[in-house]
Order: C-alpha cells, then structure tokens, then sequence
C-alpha cells in the first residue's frame, strides 16, 4: 500500500531539492492515468479533488477511489482534498479516507483565515492527516485578480495554523492556459526566508516549464497543482476519439483512448519537477 499524506511526500521534497505535482483530477479516467504516469516516471503523486469534481462526485466515493489506486501503487500516493471551503467540508474528507486536505480561507481576513485554518490543522492532525492552508488570495484567468502574499503575513500564517504545507500568491492564476507569465521570484525567496514550511503553486499550468524546474531544485517550493494543461490534453485525446468514428456510442471504448494521450502529457509535467 502506497497510501501517504502530503507531509510525508512534501517534507522529502524540501530536503532532496524536488517538487511533488498536485494533479487536480475530474474522474476515473485521469486519475489512473495519472497514477500511471507516476509509476512511470518512478516519482510520488497527489491526487486531488477540487470543487468541481466534488460537484461530480460525493467525497466518500472520491476517497474509495484515490485509496483504491493508491493501494495498487508503485510510488507513494496522497489523497487530498483541493480547496475546501467549510470546517464541515474538510471533516468529511477526513472521515473519508483522504490523507490530506487544504482549507482554502484567503478570500477571508487574515485572523479569521488563520483561527479557521489552525482548528482544521489540529482536526486532521489529530486523525493522522495532513493540511494545507492558502495565505494570498490566487485569482482566476479571465476573473478574479490575485492578492499578493505578504511575507509577514505568510511568517505569521505559518506559525500560528500549524499547516504542512502553505499555498501563496505569487504571480500565479488558476485556470491558465498559457504559459506566458511567470512568477515573482523576489517575493518568493522573501516568502521563504521566513518560514519552513514547505510552499505550494496554485495555478500551475501558467507557470513556464523553466522555472517550475528551477524553483523545483533552488526554492522551498515544493507542491505544484496542475489542472488545465491536463484536462486541455484530455479534452483533446476525448474529442479525437469521438472525432475518429462519429457512429460509436459505448463511452467506455471511447474514453479507453484519452488514457495514453493523458500519460504522455502528464510525464511531461512529472519529468519538471524531478530533481538535478
């Protein structure tokens, strides 16, 4: 069984010079590509769920899901919960066999992010599970703005949450298709020079493939979520399929040919963060 939590992973991470990609999964189909290309790549995997999959699919099954791949697993596997926003939300990912949830409060003010995020911290530790907190609002390509984080702030957000991991913003954008931005890497190595708790990208597929490996080897970055760019390679390898032979309607035929294309795309992304 290669079921771990996000400390486990996150910790060996920081100190070997890698980062761990956290892939943001929507069903069946990629998360056992995902595995796939992690066993592959011969690296450890987290699998999360983020609210629109949560929309798809209740958590106890999710839960069934990543536990049932992890225990089949080559290399070490998270389940982690993406961007829970309630108290009740992360306590029921606890209790469904996830080893890892992210209470995501940066939309709120700092003390009340950091009083929500610490009771969440000491819930899941409590139960062996391991937590990620957001300090800097990270916004949404087309939407949302990002607040910058505060390296203070961040200082202050580390030590009072007692999280495992801290997920900042940096420049970073969720749902970004292209890869033409960049991050700030000044804030950063001052993010960094006052914490040490492992850091985490949100927004990662708009970030250029150089500096998720540079920052991958030569930062406390340790965690890159990594969404877009693989569900564009899966809406791709799906439109193909269906392209391919319009009179066929079984989707279990269908979806069988988004698995390959799904690996592929995925080791690209494994091979980024591997370490020197």
């Amino acid at each position: 069984m290669s079921l771990v939590t996000l400390s486990d992973v996150l910790q060996s991470a920081l100190r070997n010079g890698y980062a761990v990609a956290g892939l943001v999964t929507l069903g069946w189909e990629d998360m056992r590509a995902y595995v796939a290309a992690a066993e592959a790549e011969g690296v450890p995997i987290i699998l999360q769920a983020g609210p629109s999959c949560r929309e798809h699919t209740p958590l106890p099954v999710l839960g069934k899901m990543f536990r049932h791949l992890a225990e089949g697993a080559s290399v070490p596997v998270v389940a982690h919960l993406d961007h829970g926003y309630t108290h009740e939300e992360c306590c029921v990912a606890i209790d469904s066999g996830f080893t890892s949830v992210m209470f995501d409060g940066s939309r709120k003010p700092l003390a009340q992010n950091i009083e929500e995020t610490a009771a969440i911290a000491e819930r899941a530790h409590a139960a062996g599970v391991s937590c990620e907190g957001e300090i800097g609002f990270v916004g949404y390509s087309g939407s949302e703005g990002s607040d910058g984080t505060d390296p203070d702030e961040a200082a202050r957000f580390a030590r009072e949450t007692g999280v495992d991991a801290m997920a900042i913003s940096v420049g970073n954008v969720h749902l970004q298709q292209n890869k033409e931005g960049g991050l700030d890497k000044a804030r950063i190595r001052a993010i960094e020079a006052v914490t040490e708790v492992p850091l985490v990208i949100h927004g990662g597929s708009g970030v250029p493939v150089a500096q998720r490996t540079a920052l991958a080897r030569g930062s406390k970055v340790c965690k890159f979520n990594i969404g877009t760019e693989l569900r564009m390679a899966f809406g791709n390898a799906l439109r193909k399929a269906v392209n391919t032979d319009p009179e066929r309607f079984d989707r279990v035929q269908i979806l069988k040919e988004t698995h390959e294309p799904v690996v592929e795309a995925t080791r690209r992304v494994l091979q980024a963060f591997k370490g020197a």
